[in-house]
């Protein structure tokens, strides 16, 4: 949800057909077929722009149902940043970070549901995960409120830290209400994107679009396959090397993401501040973790628990991983390189690829 969003992560293998004009791509051969007879089905590429990033979608579909497609695509996401971006000020979740204290605020489903799954991670991994870190967020400069390339004196950072504790929220998650205890600021950057490409490739399946990919700001989740048969390869990017993967994975029915430390942060002497924070310090992460990927079959989830994985650190983290039975991808910095660690759970899905 954050207009400096890093890159996409992922590639995906075979080939790829070029966006035309107005945001819709077009197959790389359409078959011509006489007037009235049904268009045949395809693979398409639509592309856009959301959260601060940008969103693809490869699909099989006839041609005549792209426009409706590119819509609900859009439709889809543009209601998750309404409600979940701490970038729009009109936002659901804007007006709640700045409410007064004791206010009660009826949530929107989407967000309840996000919302649901970002305070079970965090009571899992006793606050490794946080959604109430949003002060943090923009004292380090990665927020909406401003960015610099200085860390934080003692006293502002002691005053956000305050603010930050998922227990200090009184949620009643059967009637979506939610209590704004003073100060809480919601920040679901970690999530929301993920939680975007669900809503978007399960429309999609609702719309009896059984073959797609769908990716926003670098998440992916996939169903059935290419028109050739094949699946659905997704190339896990080493870090710092484009050209490299870490891992190539297939995906149907799945959904992968990642967590990082070397698209976004800022230098200060001899020391890296990563954008990924540790709720429980108040500071960037400082561990040994360049990245960790996560399979799930929901996107939401598997975005948050990357980040919650990446803030455990190796040790802590793929031990928790392990205890889940997540399909996770640990690339570690070790000297001038990098080294993988996988859980079980990964290393078959990646046999399967």
């Amino acid at each position: 949800m954050n207009p400096r969003a890093p890159q996409a992560m992922w590639s995906w293998t075979g080939a790829v057909t070029a966006p035309a004009r107005g945001g819709v791509a077009a197959a790389a051969r359409i078959v011509e077929v006489s007037a009235g007879a049904p268009a045949p089905a395809a693979l398409h590429e639509l592309r856009g722009l959301s959260m601060g990033t940008t969103w693809s979608v490869k699909l099989i579909a006839s041609a005549s149902m792209l426009i409706a497609l590119e819509r609900g695509i859009q439709a889809r996401l543009d209601e998750v940043v309404a409600q979940m971006s701490t970038w729009e000020a009109d936002s659901d979740i804007s007006r709640y970070n700045r409410a007064d204290a004791g206010s009660l605020h009826a949530l929107p489903a989407p967000f309840a549901e996000v919302l649901d799954a970002a305070l079970a991670l965090a009571a899992d991994t006793d606050g490794a995960y946080d959604p109430t870190i949003g002060p943090l967020t923009d004292l380090w400069g990665f927020g909406p409120a401003r960015a610099h390339t200085q860390a934080p004196s003692d006293a502002p950072l002691a005053q956000a830290r305050e603010r930050v504790d998922w227990r200090r929220l009184r949620y009643d998650a059967a009637n979506r209400a939610l209590l704004q205890p003073g100060g809480a600021y919601l920040d679901f950057s970690s999530i929301a994107k993920g939680y975007g490409v669900d809503r978007v490739a399960d429309w999609l399946l609702a719309q009896d679009i059984g073959h797609c990919l769908v990716e926003v700001g670098g998440e992916l989740r996939a169903h059935g396959r290419k028109p050739d048969g094949s699946p659905w390869r997704i190339a896990v990017e080493q870090p710092g090397r484009e050209d490299e993967a870490a891992a190539v994975i297939a995906l149907d029915g799945l959904a992968i993401a990642t967590s990082g430390d070397y698209r976004r942060y800022f230098e200060r002497g001899a020391r890296r501040y990563s954008h990924t924070l540790d709720p429980r310090t108040g500071a960037p992460i400082d561990n040994a973790v360049a990245s960790v990927t996560v399979l799930h079959e929901r996107c939401m989830h598997a975005d948050a628990l990357a980040t919650a994985l990446t803030v455990l650190g190796a040790r802590a983290g793929l031990a928790y991983a392990n205890r889940r039975q997540l399909a996770a991808l640990f690339v570690l910095r070790e000297g001038d390189g990098f080294v993988t660690r996988t859980t079980p759970g990964f290393v078959a899905r990646q046999r399967s690829a």
